[in-house]
């Protein structure tokens, strides 16, 4: 492929949300055979996994079975609403109190566990003449964020079912480990949570309507988690919350390409040293491909020397030190390549394909951190391919 059917030359990101609207779809339907009544949470922090959370957001607002979305911070959930996303927005982290006013006038779902917070947003609900709806997160065995399953959990409960302009629309946990083929850690974590849910019924009389825990490790195989609401985030994507439990169990493909393109093809002599450092020298004379891309956008400096690259369907490997806007290749076994060719970072190329997941192991980093550390400067083209 040229890189003339390219928007963007240097480099761009394609999302395929024809590939979103099918993910969800499949996660909605796999939630329904668990809970017919259940519905689904769009996570699209962190620019919806560095995919595009307003473009993801607007992709599946239509489709039945959401329940809403969940971001990370409240400027997140501030762009979502300017954007015209009115369905129910859950903040999953915490909220500082200079935003607690801010988020009640946006009407986003606030995480609850802290007396000031919960303080400060009574204030805040009285100030703006409306209320403020909170769910209350519970600490499990992610000692994270959350109040404890306990009777100090309960108590603060109950303090916050009886606060003037405090709605408690929804409680939830997170699992540090469902996504281990070893179930036992959150077995233990879902048994916490719905006897302190229990507990809040029978002992302080307070009734949650959007009960929630299961995450996306545990939407594809912990289906006895997934009570009212089942958040999905990964999976969205197409990728794997791990190794050990694969998105394509439930036929989940990736919704992202990675493209950039060829610069420079020079063929160098046996001996000549490649990028900063000279950290690689040819054995042989060796046709060398300048890409254009570099660490600067989020390709990993961790893949110099590791990292492969996918030119007219052939794999290229990575020479040398990754620079921060360009990085070298060789195409010796390519001798087709040439200047002016699009280069597959992530994606397919006839039948070679190069994965978030390849990718995250030889880097050490994963999936998740991959996709989302794709910069700013790295345009998103958005398509719909029509599969969904």
């Amino acid at each position: 492929m040229k890189n003339d059917q390219l928007r963007f030359p240097r480099t761009q990101a394609v999302v395929d949300l024809s590939v979103i609207r099918s993910n969800f779809m499949k996660i909605t339907e796999k939630t329904k055979q668990a809970n017919p009544e259940a519905c689904v949470i769009a996570v699209v922090k962190t620019n919806a996994y560095g995919h595009g959370a307003v473009q993801v957001s607007q992709a599946i607002a239509d489709i039945p079975g959401l329940w809403g979305f969940a971001v990370a911070t409240v400027e997140e959930g501030g762009e979502l609403r300017e954007a015209g996303i009115s369905r129910p927005i859950l903040v999953l982290g915490h909220v500082f109190g200079k935003d607690l006013k801010e988020a009640v006038k946006l009407g986003l779902r606030i995480p609850l566990y802290r007396t000031d917070t919960l303080l400060s947003l009574r204030d805040a609900a009285d100030e703006l003449g409306i209320p403020a709806f909170v769910h209350l997160a519970v600490d499990t065995g992610m000692t994270r964020i959350g109040v404890r399953p306990d009777g100090s959990g309960l108590e603060f409960a109950s303090r916050a079912s009886r606060t003037e302009g405090i709605v408690i629309e929804g409680v939830f946990t997170h699992f540090a480990r469902a996504d281990e083929q070893d179930k036992q850690a959150a077995a233990a974590q879902r048994d916490s949570f719905l006897g302190f849910v229990r507990r809040m019924r029978e002992e302080s009389g307070i009734t949650v309507p959007v009960c929630g825990m299961a995450n996306s490790a545990a939407i594809l195989t912990m289906p006895e988690t997934i009570t009212d609401v089942a958040r999905a985030g990964i999976i969205l994507y197409g990728l794997n919350p791990s190794d050990e439990v694969p998105a394509s169990l439930i036929g989940l493909k990736p919704a992202l390409s990675w493209y950039a393109s060829v610069v420079r093809v020079e063929e160098v002599p046996a001996g000549t040293p490649v990028s900063y450092g000279g950290t690689f020298v040819t054995g042989k004379r060796t046709r060398i491909a300048t890409v254009s891309i570099g660490y600067g956008d989020g390709y990993p400096r961790a893949l110099s020397g590791r990292g492969t690259v996918l030119i007219r369907g052939k794999r290229a490997p990575v020479l040398g030190r990754i620079c921060m806007d360009q990085m070298m290749v060789d195409v010796t076994g390519i001798p087709e390549a040439e200047e002016d060719d699009a280069v597959v970072l992530i994606g397919r190329d006839g039948n070679e394909e190069i994965t978030a997941e390849e990718l995250g192991d030889l880097s050490g980093r994963f999936n998740y951190e991959l996709v989302c550390m794709i910069g700013a400067r790295v345009p998103r083209v958005y398509v719909r391919s029509g599969v969904d």
